[in-house]
Parts: C-alpha cells; structure tokens; sequence
C-alpha cells in the first residue's frame, strides 16, 4: 500500500499544504506589494515632474514630516497648492477606472468590457455636461440642492442609466451577449454624444473652451474642491469594491451557478451597477474623457495574477493610480511648457492594446 508524504512526516511535525500549481495567491499578494511601493514612487515623483525643478528628497520630507523649510515659497504653492492636489486627483480618478472596469468585466464575464468602450463614460459626461451648461441657467434650483455635488451627482446618474441600459440590452435569459453588449455600448455613446453635441452647441463661449479640453480628458484643474466633491463618492467604492470579490467570483461560474452558490444575484447585480455608475461618474464629472484605464489595468493583471477578483480589485486600484499619474507625467513633459490632455495619452496606449486582446482572442497573435 502507497503511504503519502503527509503520514510518512514524523509525527508531531506539521506538514504544510501542498500549494495547488494554479494557485497565484503569493504572486498576487506580492503584486499588491510591489504596486503599493511603486505608487509610493510614482506620487512622489509627479509631485516633482513639472517646468519647476523641485528635488525628490525635499519633496519627500516636506511631506512626510510636514516641515517645508527646505523648499522655496514659490516651490511650496506649486507642490502644495498646483501639484498635489492633481496627483491626489489623479491617484483617485485612475484607481476608480480600473476597478470599475474589472467590476464590469467580472459582472459581464468578458475581458473587453470596460465604462469608456461601452458607452457608460458617454452618459457620465452628458450628466456633467447638462449640468455645466444648463448649471447657472433652468437648472439653477437643482444646482443649488446639491452644492459643490451636482455635477458629480449628474455624472453619477447618467452613468448609472446608461449601465442598466446596457445591462437590459445585452443579457438575456441570465446571459450576456458580448456582440450585443459591444453595439449596444456604441449605441449609447453615440446617443449620449449627440445630446451632449446639442449641449455644446448651446454652450457660451467660456463653456465651449472649458467643455473642448474637458471632452479630452484632463487633471490639470484639480483643486482641494474638486477633490472634496469626488472623493466621498470614489474612496467609499474603492476601498469596499473587494467585498464585491466574492460575487464576482461566483458570477464567473454562471449565473445559474453563482445563485446555487448562494449568491443573490440580481441585488449583486444591482450594487455592483451602482458601484459603477458611482465611480465612473464622479471621475467622469472632474476628468472629462479618460479612456482605456478600465481595460488595460485589469487585462494586464489578470495576465499576470489570475482572475481571482480578491486580488484583482485592489491591485487594479493601485496599477490604475500609477498608471493615470505616468500618463499624466507624460502629458506634462511632451509638449512642455504646454501640456497635452491625458485622454490623448490613454487613448495613445489603450488603443493599440485594445485592438491586441481582440486579436489574440481570435487566435491572430500569440503573444
């Protein structure tokens, strides 16, 4: 009779779990660490990317230790008043694009989904849109309700109601269609792109410029406010997305399957909508079109973690924080003392990979 290595070890001695050869849970909890460093590095370094030259090392130690001795007047308004507040901004629109982008491709069982591909970032930006331009005028009283929230609030609600468009249009008897999801989402954006095109073209002269540069998408106007009306909407479904882990887990399966397991499955659905709708929005409304993030921060680290949505969620939280501020860096150095709108840089980067997952999953490419 065989006798396993568990009952050949001497007794008292306890034998340590075979580790199953698929299982990436080290490598991921790894990732999470190594991303947390480097954004450490990243915030750091936007902070001293930029036409004033600042050193790292002062940047660093005015923060850490909240003595700013060692730079100048002029460097401390531009650190503390012009460039943190755009890579706190920045941090938190990247990390909430890639974890609402993993939460749909989880929810949709499709890696190609994604808010700016499927048309939920169009209806974001028509909510924030009507509110810029109709915010001082009939729209005045509701602007007024909610304070320094509307436009997120509006970004908030056009998302949400173009992601249960979407989500009504592309499944069907428990399964979702990607062909229909994909035309459906073009659908949308393009309903979503006319409205916001009749808006624009009401919009005065002073809209129009601050609409154009923020239809390209932008950090470059983050204030300490903005911040104030985005991050009560974006940290909360950050940092609580991983409760989401379990059901997307589960929904991986089949919805069949995942409610077999448990799981209630229509009010998954409907909190992880809200979820969505909630950060893309609020992104939405003080970024203007950031594309790509949601798509190729989650691909990359499912390549490289696995699927399991534990680990996924918090590291695409983090890759996509460090992602948005190299982007922004980049639009920053290109065409200095100018800047480029980082939507522009996104797009540069997402759509050549974009168009690699779609063939590598028709067997084109191998890579």
């Amino acid at each position: 009779m065989a006798i396993s290595s568990d009952s050949a070890a001497p007794a008292g001695r306890r034998v340590a779990p075979r580790r199953h050869r698929g299982d990436r849970s080290a490598l991921a909890r790894a990732t999470i660490a190594a991303l947390a460093v480097l954004l450490a590095l990243v915030f750091v370094f936007s902070l001293t990317s930029g036409a004033t030259d600042t050193s790292a090392a002062a940047v660093f130690w005015a923060l850490v230790t909240g003595n700013d001795a060692a730079i100048s007047t002029v460097e401390r308004v531009v650190i503390f008043d012009i460039r943190l507040p755009r890579t706190v901004l920045g941090a938190l629109i990247g990390a909430s694009l890639a974890v609402s982008g993993a939460v749909m491709q989880g929810l949709f069982r499709n890696p190609l989904a994604d808010p700016g591909i499927v048309g939920v970032s169009a209806g974001a930006g028509l909510g924030a849109v009507t509110f810029i331009v109709l915010g001082t005028g009939v729209l005045a009283p509701v602007a007024a309700l909610f304070g320094i929230y509307h436009v997120p609030f509006a970004a908030f609600f056009g998302g949400l109601v173009t992601t249960i468009l979407l989500y009504r249009v592309s499944t069907r008897h428990g399964r979702t269609s990607v062909a229909t999801m994909l035309l459906a989402g073009i659908a949308l954006g393009a309903l979503a792109g006319a409205f916001t095109g009749l808006l624009v073209f009401w919009a005065d002269d002073q809209q129009l410029r601050d609409l154009t540069f923020w239809g390209l998408g932008s950090v470059a106007g983050a204030t300490w406010v903005k911040i104030a009306a985005v991050a009560p909407i974006i940290v909360p479904v950050v940092l609580l997305a991983p409760l989401l882990a379990r059901g997307l887990n589960a929904m991986t399966l089949g919805e069949a399957t995942a409610q077999h397991l448990g799981l209630n499955v229509q009010r998954f659905k409907r909190i992880a909508i809200v979820a969505v709708a909630a950060a893309t929005g609020a992104a939405v409304a003080v970024s203007g079109g950031i594309g790509f993030v949601g798509i190729v921060v989650p691909h990359l680290l499912r390549l490289l973690i696995g699927p399991d949505h534990r680990y996924l969620l918090p590291a695409c939280a983090l890759l996509g924080a460090v992602m948005l501020l190299l982007a922004d860096a980049i639009a920053r150095q290109v065409v200095a003392p100018a800047e480029l709108p980082i939507g522009i840089v996104t797009a540069a980067i997402g759509a050549p990979f974009f168009l690699w997952i779609l063939l590598r999953r028709r067997g084109i490419v191998d890579l």
